[in-house]
């Protein structure tokens, strides 16, 4: 495995990844042919970020994969994932929450979510602002959801070079995380997951305690136009 492929690439990523870190591949807008390189090279986590492609690749790819759906996330697109995604990562509102709920009761299924935070500097990024996440975890309302299983948190640093900023939202990002955990989930163990870093910044963002990264141009490359 020599040269710049994407089975190099990924094992380049992986040797510098902590064991205890979770890699999540992201391959929206990839190939087909794209993943399944990286799942012969061993890889079996993939994050995508559009309902329709996402149910495309999972209908046409090894039924072992475990699928991430990272994007912002329409409440009216969810029954398309909803039978078979593992983990919605990018969960930025009570009635998406909700909706995830009914839609994995339907079809028997508990899904796993993560809540995604907003403290980026960008308003373009989706995410609950800290204090409405906590204003709606005050409220118990998501306790009664039996369909879904709150894993953790998600969030994005600044898109800037200035590593200082990076550096202070990644922190922010896990002071909240450590909150919630001390808060509000500690009777839940499976509240373990803190997904932060990307092909640019996750070196930092293990700097601050991440434990799932979500790397896609490190291992694939700049993606086809869409």
């Amino acid at each position: 495995m020599t040269g710049n492929t994407i089975e190099s690439r990924l094992e380049q990523v992986r040797s510098t990844l902590p064991p205890d870190v979770t890699l999540v591949a992201i391959s929206k807008y990839h190939h087909p042919d794209d993943i399944l390189s990286a799942y012969h090279a061993g890889q079996r986590i993939f994050g995508e970020s559009r309902e329709q492609e996402l149910a495309l690749k999972h209908s046409t790819l090894p039924a072992d994969i475990s699928w991430h759906f990272i994007g912002h996330l329409q409440t009216n697109k969810v029954r398309l994932i909803a039978p078979f995604i593992s983990c919605i990562q990018s969960v930025d509102s009570e009635r998406l929450l909700s909706e995830i709920n009914k839609r994995a009761a339907q079809n028997n299924r508990v899904i796993d979510i993560l809540l995604e935070v907003h403290v980026a500097a960008e308003t373009t990024k989706s995410g609950f602002a800290p204090s409405d996440l906590y204003k709606f975890l005050d409220s118990d309302l998501w306790k009664g959801m039996n369909a879904i299983r709150i894993r953790g948190i998600m969030g994005m640093a600044t898109n800037t070079d200035d590593t200082a900023t990076i550096h202070a939202d990644f922190q922010t990002l896990r002071q909240i995380y450590d909150h919630l955990k001390d808060k509000y989930f500690n009777s839940y163990p499976h509240f373990d997951t803190l997904s932060m870093g990307m092909s640019h910044d996750y070196p930092i963002a293990l700097q601050h305690g991440s434990n799932m990264v979500r790397v896609g141009t490190a291992i694939f490359g700049s993606p086809l136009p869409h």
